[in-house]
């Protein structure tokens, strides 16, 4: 685009001003009438791309072009001209000076707004929707990207790209035919996501959803999983707006709400009713909409299965930022990945006690979300800090009981989780889970969350029977309570097939795991990224079982769907990629191995960096299949690069450290040099003893390499010696485990 800078012999490319993933937006002047416009160019897309995926995408843009010339509101952004150049479709609209309301929020740090913008801008949007509405137009992704403020405070509606006119039969499924979501899942209204009719009340609730963002700082459904959020908006009630900012007047929490009823014929009639419920709220609200209260949820286990192109979307973009998750999960840790729900995001409202400050209540909350961004971003230990602090002054000011204090002290025990602190993690998340038990009920949502956090943390520690029974329990409870096919429930039996696992239930863990991999393609789809990580246990499963050639096929079907579904550069599809590695190792497939990790190191290098910790796991895999291929010299030098990369990024006591240090004591034997073995295999044992304790497994494997070392020094007797000890320490844990 740049180098053509002259469309049609008019309109001049200045400056870049916005890029997303189809199209970019210019500033640019009309040579014809010295002014200053914006033109978004539809990106040329190649022969690689679907020709019906590029004909919808055509077709969404001259339907973008043509809704909105044939609007006339001042809130709505005008379009001057529409055209085709040189292969490429572009848009001449007006140049806005101004920011959209994600923007806003953004740059307010994810504080809400203050309260006379939100009512500002609620009534502008419900004008311009009332002119949109009259002439037929449906909006259908009405977001806070989609909604401009000016710097003079006129609000615009743009991009009108998956407008649907009322009597435009037809469209809609052609547009879904090609999997393309309409809409975005944050701001989806219930009969948009069934797949049903929509017409413009569907853009009322989408509205309220924007409200209700830029009101409290979150969305109504706050989730990381789109299945989730689908299901918050066709069957959960939000939480009332003022139990996240209690400032809020009544009057704009009751017209909020009512935008964000799971039925049509509860919202307002049209945005012209709305409009003047804002106005007459100034001076005292009185609701005018007449209708059936909302009816209580039915069991997530009788819910109708959500419409098929739901089930590989992804939550997108949220007003306040791109909702960054955390660092990837361990591969080697099989089911202990992002995958788990930790975050509590539906809570009581609660009764905030006439002493604290409204104000207060909002900074804290502000804080809250804040130190929720520094988690997204991997800086655990900044956002644990935060948190305890939040976590206090919510404390003294609220309770230490109340919802906002737990909420506080649930994710600092999350933060302590990540940042290694397992045993303080564990008694966080007891504590929370006793006081919500308490509060709350021993089946209620949040206490669930809790409990399961409690188990998973027991599985950290190695005290596997006890998760194993507080994971039966939780799930007991899940099942009865959300029903068998919950999201939550499936998530919940797919922890305890992983730690069957741990407990040497290798036959129940594989049978569970393929429990829920089914169950999972049955209501999530094939496809869907929970179905993939449960094939994934189910993989790990067969190896732990030593059937490896079923794991190889089964971990590189995942790898090709995750490909497909989340991109060849996702953490998820290398972590897969990685364990293909791992099992053609064990198949004595190294040269296989080889060839696999080297591709997989570069990969990595590009997209994490060479001193990641999964390159370094890639490349530690790649020395492992070099002394199997009997090139010792080799797999000691990359061995100890590695060792040295793991203790500086890692420490030198970190499980990934001492698994290379005594990769490097495993080379200096092969290569006879068993004295310098003997004092690597030494310092492995002795770090392991101080950090895991004596009778671990893995202490104890330390130092059975290090009696078989003496025995090649022809230290027998210290060699016997040793083992013994080994034995009587194996005795004793083995009889404390009954």
């Amino acid at each position: 685009m740049a180098d053509s800078r002259l469309i049609q012999g008019r309109y001049r490319l200045l400056d870049l001003i916005g890029r997303g993933g189809m199209g970019e937006v210019w500033r640019a002047r009309d040579e014809s009438l010295g002014r200053q416009v914006a033109v978004k160019c539809l990106k040329p897309l190649g022969p690689q791309h679907d020709h019906a995926f590029t004909r919808v995408l055509r077709e969404r843009f001259r339907r973008e072009a043509r809704v909105a010339a044939a609007l006339s509101h001042r809130g709505v952004t005008v379009v001057h001209d529409f055209g085709e150049s040189d292969g490429f479709l572009y848009l001449v609209m007006e140049l806005l000076q101004g920011r959209n309301l994600s923007q806003f929020l953004e740059d307010n740090k994810h504080h809400p707004l203050p309260v006379a913008d939100v009512v500002d801008i609620a009534e502008q949007v419900a004008a311009a929707l009332a002119c949109t509405h009259q002439q037929g137009i449906v909006h259908r992704d009405l977001k806070p990207a989609n909604i401009v403020r000016l710097t003079d405070g006129t609000v615009k509606i743009c991009d009108f790209g998956i407008a649907r006119l009322g009597h435009d039969i037809g469209f809609t499924s052609r547009l879904t035919g090609t999997g393309i979501a309409m809409g975005t899942p944050h701001y989806m209204s219930p009969e948009q996501i069934g797949g049903d009719e929509v017409d413009q009340r569907s853009d009322l609730y989408s509205l309220g959803c924007v409200l209700y963002e830029i009101a409290t700082g979150v969305p109504p459904f706050d989730l990381e999983d789109a299945w989730a959020i689908l299901v918050g908006h066709r069957d959960t009630p939000p939480r009332p707006p003022r139990g996240h900012r209690a400032e809020l007047p009544v009057y704009l929490e009751r017209i909020i709400l009512d935008l964000l009823a799971k039925r049509p014929e509860q919202r307002p009639r049209d945005a012209r009713e709305l409009g003047r419920r804002i106005i007459a709220g100034r001076a005292g609200y009185v609701p005018t909409v007449v209708g059936p209260q909302p009816r209580e949820a039915e069991p997530a286990s009788r819910e109708a299965l959500l419409p098929s192109w739901t089930r590989g979307m992804t939550t997108g973009h949220k007003a306040a930022g791109a909702g960054l998750s955390g660092p990837p999960p361990d591969p080697g840790a099989a089911l202990t990945g992002e995958w788990i729900a930790r975050r509590v995001t539906v809570l009581p409202q609660a009764r905030v006690p006439s002493g604290p400050p409204p104000e207060a209540v909002a900074a804290l909350a502000g804080r809250h979300h804040a130190a929720l961004g520094l988690g997204r971003l991997g800086r655990w230990a900044e956002a644990g800090d935060e948190h305890r602090a939040v976590a206090a002054e919510r404390a003294r000011l609220l309770g230490p009981d109340h919802p906002d204090t737990l909420a506080s002290r649930y994710e600092l025990a999350f933060t302590l989780s990540r940042t290694g602190r397992t045993a303080d993690a564990l008694r966080a998340y007891t504590e929370v889970a006793r006081a919500r038990e308490r509060l709350l009920g021993a089946d209620h949502p949040d206490t669930l969350a809790a409990r399961q956090e409690v188990a998973y943390v027991l599985g950290q520690l190695d005290r596997h029977f006890d998760a194993h029974q507080a994971y039966t329990s939780v799930l007991a409870a899940r099942e009865r309570t959300m029903g068998a096919d919950h999201p939550d429930t499936l998530r919940c039996r797919h922890n305890l097939a992983f730690n069957l696992s741990r407990l040497g239930r290798l036959d129940d863990s594989y049978r569970m795991a393929c429990e829920v991999a089914a169950a999972r393609a049955r209501v999530l789809g094939p496809h869907h990224p929970d179905t993939l990580v449960t094939r994934y246990e189910v993989a790990y499963a067969l190896g732990q079982s030593g059937r490896w050639e079923e794991a190889l096929r089964t971990y590189r079907e995942v790898a090709e769907a995750r490909a497909k579904a989340l991109g060849p550069d996702h953490p998820d599809t290398l972590a897969a990629r990685y364990e293909v590695g791992i099992s053609l190792g064990r198949l004595g497939r190294s040269a296989e191995a080889l060839r696999l990790y080297r591709d997989l190191i570069d990969d990595r290098t590009r997209v994490q960096g060479p001193a990641h910790p999964e390159t370094l796991r890639a490349r530690h895999g790649l020395g492992v299949n070099l002394g199997r291929l009997g090139r010792w010299e080799e797999a000691l030098a990359e061995s100890r690069d590695v060792c040295a990369l793991r203790e500086r990024v890692l420490g030198p006591d970190h499980p990934d450290t001492l698994v290379s240090r005594r990769e490097v004591a495993v080379g200096l034997g092969w290569l006879g040099r068993w004295s310098d073995a003997l004092a690597e295999y030494q310092r492995v044992a002795a770090a392991r003893e101080r950090v895991l304790g004596a009778g671990h497994p893995d202490t104890l494997a330390s130092r059975n390499d290090e009696a078989h070392c003496l025995e090649q020094l022809g230290r027998g007797t210290e060699a016997v010696e040793l083992y013994r000890r080994v034995a009587v320490l194996r005795q004793q844990r083995a009889s404390g485990g009954r």
